[in-house]
């Protein structure tokens, strides 16, 4: 499945629907979607994972450069449903303690609104 990026304002908060796979080709892609996002002072954004079937070490590149973005303009950045594969593969990487996960798309904004 092609990776697909569906955005969507909630509140005040940004809303990204990730489905498909971010690796090496397509996480430039989802970078150019992401990044902007957190730039603007304050921003909130939440990435919604739960259609996502695979992410490759670009992909958390791009995460870890979204939540370097946040910080620096102070900012929240949050992700939110990771499933099964996908999860292992935060945990195999480390990266469950870099970021704050949500387990639901309803949890996730209500802690970042």
């Amino acid at each position: 499945m092609p990776l697909t990026v569906r955005e969507e304002i909630v509140g005040e908060v940004r809303l990204l629907e990730i489905r498909g796979r971010v690796d090496s080709t397509t996480a430039p892609a989802f970078g150019d979607k992401l990044i902007p996002a957190l730039t603007t002072p304050a921003a909130r954004v939440l990435v919604d994972l739960d259609r996502l079937e695979y992410i490759s070490s670009a992909g958390f590149r791009i995460l870890l450069l979204a939540a370097k973005q946040a910080e620096q303009h102070g900012g929240v950045f949050a992700l939110c449903g990771l499933s099964g594969k996908v999860y292992r593969l935060f945990d195999l990487g480390g990266f469950l303690d870099l970021f704050s996960i949500h387990g639901t798309r309803d949890e996730g904004l209500a802690a970042i609104a």
